[in-house]
């Protein structure tokens, strides 16, 4: 199991910034990708970036250039920087991680989900 907790969410205007951050606990040996993912209302989760154990990463079309993905193997942390943020990026932000367990199993693990609102 992987307990995933999100932080750094909040309020801030057009063409500000932010930084979300997720610490994972538990099982965290068996964590190969990390990233982020975020929902607005009405509409269904999507993948906003990602980032594997060797630091590839990849990112939706709608944040290239604007948001940064990052992570500190050693803390277990995944961090989600980002710039010139639009109204359209509000949306609660979610921390996910896939861990590969030693039998070759699967698992996607969520947080909580942190609120990013950005007012026009």
């Amino acid at each position: 199991q992987v307990q995933l907790v999100e932080s750094g969410g909040g309020l801030v205007q057009a063409g500000g910034s932010l930084r979300l951050s997720c610490v994972a606990s538990g099982s965290t040996d068996s964590i190969k990708a990390m990233g982020w993912h975020r929902q607005a209302p009405g509409n269904q989760r999507e993948l906003v970036a990602t980032i594997s154990s060797a630091g590839t990463t990849h990112y939706a079309d709608s944040v290239k250039g604007r948001f940064t993905v990052s992570r500190d193997n050693a803390k277990n942390k995944v961090y989600l920087h980002m710039a010139s943020l639009k109204p359209e990026d509000t949306a609660v932000y979610y921390c996910k991680t896939i861990s590969i367990s030693r039998f070759g199993r699967s698992t996607d693990y969520w947080g909580q989900g942190t609120q990013v609102t950005v007012a026009s």
